[in-house]
């Protein structure tokens, strides 16, 4: 099934708590104040001090050569693709329920003419290394595609935000390294991984030959992600972004708020993880048949609810959690999303306080024990 999210209710003296995902935070206070003042110039032409600063401390922050500021995460993630995969014939490894399999319209063959080797993830975010040194193909003969790519993800966002085991991207750089073939982070919620894990952003993408991460979820920026490798991988991808209309003139204006990210926003994502499991082990405290979490994997600001689904669907769930009736004790429209019919996510950010979250749980309560009563009944 598709991503499903359900937003409802125009009714009064109801509180909405919107947990469908982290993209649609709002910028703060203080980054409205920064962007309306910000300097700026025609970054295409790189002449925006603004983009230049924060392109020059986000490759500085991931130990790279240099960095290029683009619109999207998945635009980041293509033009990677591009660069590496810059032969007819190549194709690239990832996990099979990686964002760029799932969830980029399959940008990757249809833009850049490249196949995806897919390897299926575990349920950390990992792939099997033996299954990586089974898929590498180099100096192949002429029926084989050759292998000019890795992908991993990190936080895993179809993992539940899983972080990454420093210990397996050691071992896969090893590897890769052995094959002579780079690998990409797809680094979206890459400082929640930061902030969960204790380990600095340079060394977890220490042997990444490239790395983005994205100032528009958990950092609450209006737009934007930021590219970083080697000055002639980045060179190459400006030229990738001026083809696939990327350059955006005076983008400082934005670009303001992520360097305003970059001092403000990083540390408090810790917030956001302690609000995830305050819900996960208030649901683990019902101990339901029918809906479960698994406490000892909440990591980041990610939470899978799994269901029982002969007895309910993710749809009915998210429609009971958005709905309030004149009857309902809880006035709360909890909104959240479901990547299949047994799985129920809820993604917290910065915008959800504490009473928030107090509400939230009220009313998932509610529909676990409403859910619960219909099984009696029936």
């Amino acid at each position: 099934m598709p991503y499903e999210t359900v937003s409802f209710t125009n009714k009064k003296d109801v509180r909405v708590v919107d947990i469908r995902t982290d993209t649609i935070t709002k910028p703060t206070p203080a980054m409205r104040k920064v962007m309306a003042v910000a300097e700026v110039g025609d970054s295409v032409f790189g002449e925006d001090p603004t983009v230049n600063e924060l392109e020059r401390r986000c490759a500085e922050l991931m130990g790279k050569e240099d960095a290029v500021y683009l619109p999207s995460g998945t635009m980041c993630n293509l033009i990677a693709i591009m660069v590496y995969c810059n032969k007819h014939g190549t194709e690239f490894i990832a996990g099979d329920r990686s964002h760029t399999f799932l969830y980029e319209q399959g940008g990757a063959a249809v833009l850049a003419g490249v196949q995806c080797s897919l390897i299926p993830n575990n349920p950390d975010g990992t792939f099997s290394l033996d299954l990586v040194k089974e898929r590498i193909r180099v100096n192949t003969d002429f029926h084989e595609p050759s292998t000019a790519l890795i992908i991993v993800e990190n936080t895993h966002n179809m993992c539940g935000g899983k972080v990454l085991p420093l210990e397996w991207l050691d071992s896969l750089a090893q590897i890769a390294q052995q094959y002579d073939v780079p690998i990409h982070m797809d680094g979206a919620r890459l400082m929640h991984a930061v902030v969960q894990s204790g380990i600095s952003a340079k060394r977890i993408a220490r042997d990444m030959e490239s790395v983005f991460f994205c100032l528009s979820k958990g950092l609450a920026c209006p737009m934007g992600s930021v590219l970083c490798g080697k000055k002639s991988f980045i060179t190459q991808a400006k030229r990738l972004r001026k083809m696939l209309g990327g350059g955006v003139r005076q983008v400082g204006i934005i670009a303001a708020a992520g360097l305003l990210a970059l001092d403000e926003m990083i540390d408090r994502l810790q917030i956001d993880h302690d609000h995830v499991y305050q819900i996960a082990k208030a649901i683990d405290s019902m101990e339901s048949k029918i809906f479960r979490v698994d406490l000892s994997s909440v990591q980041t600001n990610i939470l899978m609810i799994s269901l029982d689904t002969r007895v309910v669907t993710a749809k009915q769930v998210l429609q009971k959690l958005a709905m309030v009736s004149e009857t309902d004790e809880v006035k709360v429209s909890v909104q959240a999303g479901a990547p299949s019919p047994s799985v129920i996510r809820l993604v917290l950010h910065w915008e959800i306080t504490s009473d928030d979250v107090r509400c939230a749980i009220d009313k998932i309560k509610m529909v676990m024990k409403e859910v619960q009563s219909e099984i009696l009944i029936s």
